[in-house]
């Protein structure tokens, strides 16, 4: 497996449940046997699983069904609903984890022979995998298929596959000066200090933590953790929680401010979320 020179992000992006399966090492294969540009495989996964941070030579299109997926990269975090997969290039370091009774669909795409609109897919993004692409994915795992059928297939799958519309993003403060708060956070969202804690805990102004985070995110202190909020309380959601239990566990006093809250980010109710989740989720805009 190469390794990229990239950063290595931090194991996962919050703190892991008590039987999720760490995978240390990924088998991956160095290429996709020609003539062909597209392997897929998939697993049903019974427990929350968490990717230890890697990187593939091959371009990966990996799709949770069922569920939901966080992704952590060198700069950013990514939570992809059901419905959606995450694009990751060739030589990009990630590490993640996926919910309970997923159905984990992989598809590896080799660099030189995949058809791919370039720049959309210079760089990991959420492709929202429309009932045609699903079915072209799972008919590519089939064995039993001819050189001509595969091929053909393959083209279809380059026709449709899109970067979606919606992109549930954070990016993460590359900022040694706030680096305490932002690994704090992503360990726990629901760490409730202040700004005017963290200021005083790391000896510098409140001004500069609010400029910090503005400059390397476009979002305040308080904006970001809100939106980081939002993508642990999508996991939750997926793996069956209650509005009102998601609310509880992230720490809110009423679930109507947790709703607000996901409403502001999302564009939507978490109830309307979770009855429509294979709608794209909209980018955050402060």
């Amino acid at each position: 497996m190469q390794q990229a020179s990239a950063p290595v992000p931090s194991r996962g992006a919050w703190r892991r449940e008590d039987n999720t399966v760490i995978l240390d090492e990924i088998q991956v294969p160095d290429a996709v046997p020609p003539p062909f540009a597209i392997s897929t495989e998939s697993v049903f996964v019974t427990v929350p699983l968490e990717f230890e941070p890697h990187a593939h030579p091959v371009h990966e299109l990996v799709w949770v069904r069922g569920g939901t997926m966080t992704v952590r990269l060198a700069d950013a975090v990514i939570t992809v609903p059901e419905g959606h997969g995450l694009w990751i290039p060739a030589g990009v370091v990630h590490s993640g984890r996926t919910t309970a009774r997923t159905i984990l669909s992989d598809a590896l795409f080799d660099p030189q022979r995949s058809r791919l609109g370039a720049p959309a897919f210079a760089a990991s993004s959420a492709v929202e995998v429309t009932p045609i692409l699903a079915s072209l994915l799972t008919h590519l795992e089939r064995d039993d298929l001819s050189e001509q059928e595969r091929l053909r297939a393959e083209s279809v799958v380059f026709d449709v596959l899109a970067p979606a519309e919606g992109q549930l993003s954070l990016r993460v403060p590359d900022a040694e000066r706030v680096g305490p708060i932002v690994a704090a956070l992503l360990d726990d969202p629901t760490d409730d200090r202040t700004l005017t804690e963290w200021a005083a805990l790391l000896g510098i102004s409140e001004r500069t933590v609010t400029r910090l985070f503005r400059a390397h995110t476009g979002l305040s202190f308080l904006q970001w953790r809100q939106v980081l909020r939002v993508h642990q309380a999508l996991a939750l959601l997926a793996e069956g929680l209650s509005v009102h239990e998601v609310a509880e566990v992230m720490g809110y006093a009423q679930p109507s401010t947790f709703i607000a809250s996901f409403k502001r980010v999302m564009g939507r109710t978490p109830g309307a979320y979770t009855s429509t989740s294979a709608t794209p989720a909209r980018t955050y805009r402060a």
